[in-house]
């Protein structure tokens, strides 16, 4: 790592903190507690989309692959899943087909397999975090490739403990850098 890199914070936080968020607003649509709405286009757009890019982009900065990857992807899954909702209502494009919505995701749901193995050598919750998505998107992959609702509201509840373990670890590297020590187990 090149002296000026070594100078730079770790921007994973912000990217964990974003992905986690924005998992959870979504999640708690698919668990059926409320309608898909305008706070989830904005934070798929702008926390977990925009956001999750530059953290991507500052990890290319600190020498970091494996963080380039995970949260350039990540923030860009978000602004193209926000796209694939909008362009239909704005007249740009013709809605996706749930069977092919279910590529979308299973294509994701692999990528998101072969990261999982990037985490093991990093501490216990992050692995968890890269799992329990890869189940999430098989979740959803099989809720729109069945169209079932039940399989919808069960994937729900594995993304909001899936964004709830991401702002954890997010939370929990913040505090380590604010003290200097393990605050919180990760």
């Amino acid at each position: 790592m090149s002296e000026k890199a070594s100078n730079l914070g770790n921007p994973g936080p912000l990217g964990l903190i974003a992905f986690g968020m924005t998992t959870i607003l979504l999640n708690l649509h698919n668990a059926g507690f409320f309608e898909l709405a305008s706070v989830v286009l904005a934070m798929g757009i702008f926390y977990g989309g925009l956001a999750q890019a530059i953290v991507g982009v500052l990890e290319f900065a600190r020498g970091n692959t494996f963080g380039t990857v995970a949260f350039a992807s990540y923030g860009f899954f978000w602004l193209t899943l926000v796209a694939i909702w909008v362009l239909p209502k704005l007249g740009l494009a013709e809605a996706t087909p749930p069977e092919y919505l279910a590529w979308y995701l299973t294509l994701w749901g692999i990528f998101t397999f072969f990261m999982f193995f990037g985490t093991l050598k990093a501490n216990k919750v992050l692995p968890f975090v890269f799992l329990s998505l890869t189940v999430l998107f098989g979740l959803l992959a099989a809720h729109n490739f069945l169209e079932n609702h039940f399989i919808g509201i069960i994937a729900g509840y594995v993304g909001i403990v899936c964004g709830a373990s991401a702002i954890y670890l997010g939370l929990a590297e913040t505090l380590e850098a604010q003290y200097e020590r393990k605050i919180l187990p990760f």
